[in-house]
């Protein structure tokens, strides 16, 4: 009997062979790096969406805090001596170990105003990050009257081995609750504020998206975006191929996409391959949402957005901010607002394919829905930088001087600085010295030999501070102002 081979079983055939190849070469790679540590291998005990979605505030953080102890009990307590280095925020005689300030920003924390309530916000922080992120945004908040939620999402603030088993529904049921918690510290029918940073933005805009269909979530009056993570790149979407191989103990590192030293005291440095594949799947959910409400006419009842964005990102798309979510908003108070690159330092030839293209390549023609400003500079020999907008509906440009400058050695923003002043004690380029955190990772400028440092030069040169957060916050503090008219 002759054997026929269709067309379609050769490309079933193809396409195995290059999965098998793919996986053998994932395994291989993972081998070469460095070991898994104690905060690799470890999780706590969290509290999954039906357990946070049946939760109150204070069952979140008595569920936060035995996670916390855990972490104490099976990292800190049981590190080996070659852990014990004071580059190892697990470590309690670091400088950078959390537990040693007067206040552990990797927890959630609420801030409150002197008198009481006119609103309410909820701060949702990034992938990897913790609500060490949302403290500048947080009180600017507090000091206009607003209470301030800002919620550690699962899976963040302890160990990266939390990010390797968390889901996205775990994030949007805690959104869920932050929100409950500040509806009910401000009293009914206050403004509703939502902040939401990289991931933390895309679980806020599905959140007011979701309370369009749901009359029980109680409804945002503002949205406000920093670097959000609308678009996701097709490595992102298929990143859990990458980990299949770590189903057999001995390649237990393919759950990795990057093992690196934990120095950063409110961040994580080791990335997980089950973090991207979460945020991906927020990002499609996402996504689906927007072109389905978008295509029945039911983004009508979204409340304005307010996006701040830099033209370059690495971690996000910035096209998919105009493309996905911009394209699709009705005329209702929203505004991008875009952070040019520096188009004063000469990079020319040394820019990336692409990286150089102005925002009015990535924008629809004007008229349009929704507001745009640029902070770009005055003019092609200035380090000056000017405001140019063009309102919803108009063609015209107006141009307003913001005595902001980018700084000399700073050629763009960065998808990791937007929510950081200058003055951050952490990350700021000029830190403020009244803050110690351990380490001063923005101001940081090393020169010297390859391979002397415990962190990849690559991210100590990537700007971790925004020189032009008075610009950032005085935009906020307009939405809060007019929210209480």
């Amino acid at each position: 009997m002759r054997l026929v081979v269709t067309p379609l079983k050769w490309l079933a055939v193809v396409v195995v062979a290059v999965l098998a190849t793919v996986l053998a070469v994932r395994a291989w790679q993972v081998q070469q790096g460095p070991p898994l540590r104690l905060w690799h291998t470890f999780a706590p005990h969290e509290l999954d969406a039906a357990a946070i979605d049946r939760s109150d505030w204070a069952g979140y953080l008595a569920a936060e805090a035995a996670a916390f102890d855990e972490v104490r009990r099976e990292v800190t307590q049981k590190l080996p001596d070659e852990d014990r280095v004071p580059a190892n925020r697990y470590f309690d005689g670091a400088p950078m170990y959390p537990g040693r300030f007067a206040q552990d920003w990797n927890r959630s924390f609420v801030l409150t105003p002197s008198g009481p309530p006119v609103g309410a916000v909820v701060l949702l922080h990034g992938l990897t990050d913790s609500p060490y992120s949302s403290r500048h945004v947080a009180q600017v908040y507090r000091d206009a009257g607003f209470v301030a939620v800002a919620i550690r999402l699962p899976g963040h603030g302890t160990v990266p081995g939390g990010l390797a088993r968390v889901h996205w529904q775990d994030w949007s049921a805690a959104t869920r609750l932050a929100v409950r918690e500040a509806v009910k510290r401000s009293g009914p029918g206050k403004p509703l504020h939502l902040v939401g940073y990289s991931n933390g933005g895309a679980l806020a805009t599905k959140y007011a998206l979701e309370a369009l269909d749901d009359p029980a979530l109680p409804q945002p009056t503002r949205v406000v975006l920093l670097s959000p993570m609308i678009g996701i790149t097709a490595m992102a979407r298929f990143a859990g191929v990458l980990g299949w191989p770590a189903v057999l103990p001995a390649f237990a590192k393919a759950a990795w996409l990057g093992i690196v030293p934990e120095f950063n005291p409110f961040k994580f440095n080791s990335f997980p391959v089950n973090a991207a594949r979460q945020s991906s799947l927020v990002a499609a959910a996402l996504q689906e949402a927007i072109s389905r409400r978008a295509k029945d006419g039911g983004l009508a009842g979204l409340p304005p957005v307010l996006t701040f964005q830099s033209v370059v990102d690495f971690t996000v798309s910035t096209r998919a901010i105009v493309d996905a979510l911009y394209a699709a908003v009705p005329k209702n108070g929203s505004e991008l607002v875009l952070f040019d690159l520096n188009r004063n330092v000469r990079y020319g030839p040394l820019l990336a394919a692409g990286e150089s293209r102005s925002p009015a390549q990535l924008l629809p023609p004007a008229p349009r829905s929704y507001a745009v400003s640029v902070v770009t500079n005055a003019g092609p020999d200035t380090r000056e930088v000017v405001e140019r907008r063009v309102d919803a509906g108009s063609a015209d440009e107006r141009v307003r001087a913001l005595g902001l400058a980018f700084p000399t050695d700073v050629f763009s923003l960065s998808h990791i600085a937007l929510p950081f002043p200058v003055e951050d004690g952490l990350y700021g380029l000029a830190p403020d010295l009244r803050e110690d955190f351990g380490v001063r990772l923005g101001a940081l400028a090393p020169r010297g030999e390859r391979g002397a440092l415990v962190v990849s030069v690559d991210a100590l040169t990537r700007l971790q501070s925004n020189p032009f957060m008075p610009y950032l916050l005085d935009r906020v503090r307009e939405g809060v102002a007019a929210a209480g008219k």
